[in-house]
């Protein structure tokens, strides 16, 4: 069983860094999809970017492309998300989320699975950015 720890989160001016870690451990399966998530007060949670353990690419919603870049460090099992020109509307619960031997439509996952998709969750931590 994989567990998942978040670490890194706080509170932030507009136009601020972050840089949030997970650390997983347990990994038993050849291949994961990590993810972060973010949920807004009163909103639905959604995807913010993810990692394919096998492929080793990342993909990103459009809201944060350009200021978001996730890593992935092999060697600690760790899951970063830097965060950067962070907007008030960033402001949530982000959360890590993984999912071994994830299943994507003619085998190759070109694009982030969505929250129902992942079994494994961290417990999240708060990041609020200020105007």
């Amino acid at each position: 069983q994989v567990y998942l720890t978040e670490s890194g989160g706080g509170s932030v001016q507009a136009g601020g860094s972050l840089r949030l870690s997970c650390q997983a451990s347990g990994y038993t399966y050849s291949s994961y999809s990590l993810a972060w998530f973010r949920q807004a007060p009163g909103k639905e949670r959604e995807a913010v970017g993810c990692f394919y353990t096998d492929t080793t690419k990342t993909y990103y919603a459009d809201s944060v492309k350009g200021r978001f870049t996730i890593t992935h460090d092999n060697a600690k099992t760790t899951l970063y998300l830097q965060m950067n020109n962070l907007k008030p509307e960033d402001t949530g619960v982000y959360t890590c989320a993984a999912e071994p031997q994830p299943f994507c439509d003619g085998g190759y996952c070109s694009a982030c699975l969505g929250e129902h998709d992942h079994s494994i969750w961290g417990q999240g931590t708060q990041v609020t950015v200020s105007s």
